[in-house]
């Protein structure tokens, strides 16, 4: 079965955007240690899952080239095929992407079950709260940056209960950011 992997670029106190979806407090420019890891990561990567609303900006971003992305980078996240969630959407408006609605379980079960390699998330916001509260991730890559905004969209929603999580790995980069490597403690049944 595909792995199913998250990354998410997080503040120090764990939110992934400000309240208003603020993204000002990241931390820029990469150095060539993060950029590595993030390469690392991709390369068994083969689908990238996003939210209908981080789709909207996202798949277009790359298929203009964001400024201070190399093109072989470029090309690697335009060639991904991608799996918009949505039950909104009936048809994908972009290139290399489809549209998946329904139960979210058993739209990512089904895609997990498919030949191939690893699958990301990038996030929005309820996509990631909806995948962690439903246990569908197999490994969280959180990259904290070195910043406190005290309020915004939070990468673990409340449910009540405790998220319980295995470090696998922390590494450190020159830029500021830390990565720390998740994976989710499941219950035994």
């Amino acid at each position: 079965m595909r792995r199913f992997k998250l990354q998410v670029q997080t503040t120090v106190d764990g939110y992934m955007a400000g309240p208003n979806g603020e993204m000002d407090w990241l931390t820029f420019p990469w150095t060539d240690d993060i950029k590595d890891y993030i390469t690392s990561l991709m390369e068994p990567v083969d689908c990238i899952v996003l939210g209908r609303r981080l789709a909207e900006g996202f798949i277009p971003a790359w298929e203009a080239g964001p400024p201070g992305e190399d093109q072989k980078a470029i090309d690697a996240m335009n060639d991904t095929p991608k799996v918009v969630i949505s039950n909104t959407l009936t048809e994908s408006p972009w290139k290399n992407a489809v549209v998946a609605g329904g139960d979210l379980t058993e739209t990512i079960d089904r895609l997990k079950a498919q030949p191939g390699g690893d699958m990301i998330a990038y996030g929005g916001g309820t996509l990631v709260a909806s995948l962690i509260a439903k246990g569908l991730l197999d490994e969280l890559h959180l990259f904290v940056n070195p910043t406190a905004i005290g309020t915004g969209m939070p990468v673990f929603p409340d449910l009540g209960a405790h998220h319980r999580l295995r470090l696998v790995a922390a590494e450190p980069f020159r830029c500021g950011i830390t990565v720390l490597h998740f994976e989710p403690k499941r219950s035994s049944a």
